[in-house]
């Protein structure tokens, strides 16, 4: 084992030996002692690390080479890895105010970037997004998606139709705009209205804007269990829209959510590799829960229902004629999900947080279905919806092409602890992954699907994004019923270079900055 450094006290002699030897190094921070992880799925290596303003400068034996740190940061016993990419998440909001743009539950989780818009939600105008992110000055790196749902809301409102001819041309022209203003790709939720009422064809018109820019379709397929056209037709629409737009596709949470479609994780793999292995770039995210978020109207109502906005809905879940259907729809989507026991609301008034659907029936002595449409009608509420089998979540898990994310949303853990949840209870208690294969899926895999170029690797020149963790400590705190506590065991974290984390500490200095993927591909031939 190589020997800790002490101090300065080598460099001092190196620089002090033969003339002939070259001027020191000059660096900000030199890192020594701890257990290396480059970002790819290669073991850890004894190493040091040295960074100068925002750049890793050096990679090698700091005992043999002459430097002259600022300061020596011992990470012995300690792993040190890029900083971890989470490229689903719902933090706009979090980041346009100052007040929240800290970003303080990502920062200890050691996630140094993240992308945001997801599930069809990001932002028309991607200019002005990136432009007000940045100036509340956050605490991480973040990118943006131009929204499938924000365009059609956009052009043609909440209407359940097929856009016009002129309609689809203005769609398209603001998905380009978007692209070439800096977005990452184009995200889609099929599941949620407006989304739900776009056809394919459509989605591969507007996907096939991206084509030559870059970017990546992520999608939150139309169907992760049995709702409408199922989990593998689902998924057959996400390979047939790569086909034909000729883009990267993504598959944002996989799942296979409810007691319908528990076991298919095989078949959805076996679909997934083969059309690989035609040639479609197609690669997808998970979060390590067993339980979904989402909102009580999502989860239940019928899409049928949610014609016309969320005004419209509460008025057919009002409407007497319409309780009959209501009532089969939603006990079907109910039975799906695994019962209102499953269903724990994890926003909303008073007194209903923390309960299950099913204790909130019986405190007000109704059938849980009319309990969920009193729910909806009274402003509607967040959900972890307990619907995800260990079996399956594994078996995607340990694919090459599956990555870690968070899809953090307010009520529940993931928003506060995905990462160390994923290290603490599939690397170190059940051992599904390796550090190695943790690592590389929070960073490096996810650095090459969305184009974070110079980030998500350690190497020289790259950007010093770096997270220095404790093996033995690092590990979530939140849980379904504290939902908003911080995670523990990130000793240093660099943002940009800046620590936003010191001998475990959260700093208040902000270093996160608003990337633009043209930033990456402005000067590389993209195909």
């Amino acid at each position: 084992m190589r020997a800790v450094l002490s101090g300065l006290s080598v460099f001092a002699l190196a620089a002090c030996s033969v003339a002939t030897e070259p001027a020191p190094i000059e660096i900000d921070t030199l890192i020594i002692g701890g257990t290396v992880y480059d970002g790819s799925a290669a073991g850890g290596k004894d190493i040091d690390i040295g960074l100068k303003q925002d750049r890793i400068v050096f990679i090698g034996d700091a005992e043999i080479t002459t430097l002259t740190p600022k300061r020596v940061l011992d990470a012995s016993g300690l792993i040190v890895a890029p900083g971890f990419i989470d490229p689903h998440t719902h933090t706009l909001s979090d980041l346009s105010e100052s007040e929240t743009s800290q970003n303080i539950n990502y920062l200890t989780q050691g996630v140094t970037t993240l992308l945001t818009g997801n599930d069809g939600g990001g932002p028309v105008k991607t200019a002005e997004a990136l432009e007000n992110l940045k100036a509340n000055a956050p605490g991480t790196n973040v990118g943006v998606f131009v929204g499938h749902g924000s365009v059609r809301r956009a052009v043609m409102g909440e209407e359940a139709r097929s856009p016009s001819d002129t309609e689809l041309i203005e769609m398209k022209s603001l998905v380009q705009a978007a692209m070439n203003d800096g977005a990452f790709g184009l995200s889609t939720g099929l599941y949620y209205a407006p989304g739900s009422f776009a056809d394919t064809d459509e989605i591969i018109e507007l996907a096939s804007a991206l084509r030559g820019t870059g970017g990546v379709y992520d999608s939150h397929i139309r169907d992760e269990s049995s709702y409408t056209i199922g989990l593998i037709k689902a998924v057959d629409e996400v390979i047939e829209i790569g086909r034909e737009a000729n883009v990267p596709v993504h598959i944002a949470h996989i799942k296979a959510l409810g007691v319908d479609v528990w076991d298919k994780s095989d078949d959805i793999i076996s679909m997934i590799e083969t059309a690989q292995a035609e040639g479609i770039r197609i690669t997808a995210d998970q979060y390590p829960w067993a339980a979904s978020g989402t909102r009580v109207s999502n989860a239940l109502v019928p899409n049928w229902a949610k014609d016309g906005g969320p005004d419209a809905m509460v008025a057919r879940l009002q409407d007497v004629a319409l309780q009959e259907r209501l009532i089969t729809d939603m006990s079907e989507n109910l039975r799906k999900r695994g019962g209102a026991e499953a269903i724990l609301l994890t926003s909303g008034p008073e007194g209903q947080i923390g309960n299950t659907l099913s204790d909130i029936a019986d405190d007000w002595q109704v059938p849980p279905i009319e309990a969920a449409r009193r729910i909806v009608i009274g402003g509607d509420a967040r959900i972890a919806s307990f619907n995800m089998k260990f079996s399956d979540i594994e078996a995607f898990m340990t694919r090459p092409w599956v990555m870690t994310s968070s899809d953090g949303s307010k009520g529940h853990p993931r928003k506060y602890a995905s990462f160390p949840k994923k290290y603490e209870t599939y690397v170190k208690k059940k051992q599904v992954l390796s550090p190695a294969d943790f690592i590389n899926k929070s960073t490096g895999l996810t650095a090459d699907t969305f184009g974070l170029c110079e980030r998500g690797y350690i190497k020289t020149g790259f950007v010093a994004d770096i997270v220095i963790f404790d093996p033995q400590s690092f590990k979530p705190k939140a849980n379904f019923s504290n939902p908003e506590v911080l995670s523990e065991g990130v000793i240093h974290l660099f943002v940009n270079g800046g620590l936003a984390i010191d001998d475990g500490e959260p700093q208040e200095e902000r270093f996160g900055d608003a990337l633009k993927l043209t930033d990456c591909v402005h000067s590389k031939e993209v195909k």
